[in-house]
């Protein structure tokens, strides 16, 4: 199992809106480095949902429930499809990232702009323990 984050303007499309719709396709990625993300996804792994204006934050997991394939209409890029696990406890937001140098490597700080991005379970697992945190 692989862990991931993915990027999303909550005005476009909200985690809430993802629980509500209890699963959606990941569709729009138009950046190469992402697609190959998408394309490694595998059914099972694990997503960290982030938003991407406003509070800047982590605010939900994930999973993927269909591996990728060409995008309806565009088949040069990929699409998988998402299911929502849980919100987290607490939004986990872009600032305490960066503010944790054991997270000073994770590709939401280091490419910043890159909107599918592996992550690693220690940083999966730091991420969580935040959104516990009081």
């Amino acid at each position: 199992m692989n862990y991931w984050l993915v990027k999303s303007e909550p005005d476009v499309y909200h985690f809430d809106t993802l629980v509500k719709d209890k699963k959606t396709v990941w569709d729009g990625v138009r950046n190469f480095a992402a697609r190959l993300h998408l394309k490694a996804m595998k059914k099972g792994d694990i997503v960290l949902f982030y938003h991407s204006t406003g509070e800047k934050a982590v605010v939900g997991i994930a999973k993927i429930v269909k591996e990728w394939y060409p995008e309806p209409g565009e088949p040069d890029w990929a699409v998988v499809e998402l299911a929502p696990e849980r919100k987290l406890k607490k939004p986990v937001t872009l600032a305490q990232v960066k503010a944790d140098k054991r997270l000073s490597e994770m590709k939401l700080v280091k490419l910043s702009r890159l909107s599918v991005q592996p992550v690693t379970p220690a940083e999966f697992d730091m991420i969580l323990a935040k959104s516990e945190e009081k």
